[in-house]
């Protein structure tokens, strides 16, 4: 359960979001994910990175929750779009910090954890966005195959998949984000971003997001 200073600040970064266009809502004219998946939301966070005071609202509510999982002594960013928000984090927290590659270097040392993990470590992961999971919990599996301790995964957006909590629950992996699909669509309705039809179109593709296109224009 949010505290009230962390739903504030969480409708508050929706709505940045929204504002910077680091997630588009198009229910018309669906985007295509790499996976196939034809959706109408994308959220492209990197956009963050270009605006000084969203990338502060972020990097401080990252920091914010991340006092639910304390302690902890390291930092691993999931490549690519977690390690500058990583970066931030570990920064702000002078910690230090790792980043864990999609898959290891086919050449050199072949890492898949790029930097120095001491002995012991207790590991908070930032990762940019939540949709299965899948590319957080590589990255969890990769830092608990050294022996370390992964205390959470951190993300600035989710899209509430129920298959993602699966996926997190069967690797008894805890996770938060300082936003979500509910909260920005709740953004989206008081601004007058999306009308009616929009909404129940947008509420459709959470449920069932790998049917929704051919339900709806096929």
């Amino acid at each position: 359960m949010k505290s009230t200073g962390e739903y504030l600040l969480s409708r508050e970064i929706a709505s940045m979001l929204l504002q910077i266009k680091a997630i588009k809502l198009s229910p018309g004219n669906p985007f295509t994910w790499a996976s196939g998946i034809k959706s109408p939301i994308y959220c492209d966070n990197r956009i963050i990175l270009s605006h000084p005071e969203v990338r502060g609202f972020v990097t401080h509510a990252f920091i914010q929750i991340s006092k639910e999982f304390s302690p902890f002594d390291l930092i691993a960013g999931v490549a690519t779009s977690g390690i500058a928000f990583g970066a931030l984090v570990a920064h702000d927290l002078k910690m230090p910090m790792v980043y864990v590659r999609s898959s290891a270097k086919q050449h050199g040392r072949q890492n898949l954890i790029e930097g120095e993990i001491k002995a012991g470590s207790k590991v908070l992961i930032i990762e940019d966005l939540i949709s299965t999971g899948q590319s957080s919990l590589h990255a969890f599996d990769a830092i608990q195959s050294t022996g370390n301790e992964v205390k959470a995964v951190l993300s600035i957006f989710n899209y509430g998949f129920q298959m993602a909590i699966e996926n997190f629950c069967s690797k008894k992996c805890k996770f938060s984000s300082i936003t979500h699909f509910q909260t920005l669509i709740n953004e989206a309705i008081e601004q007058n971003y999306i009308t009616e039809s929009e909404l129940t179109l947008l509420m459709d593709w959470r449920t069932d997001p790998r049917n929704w296109y051919s339900k709806h224009f096929g």
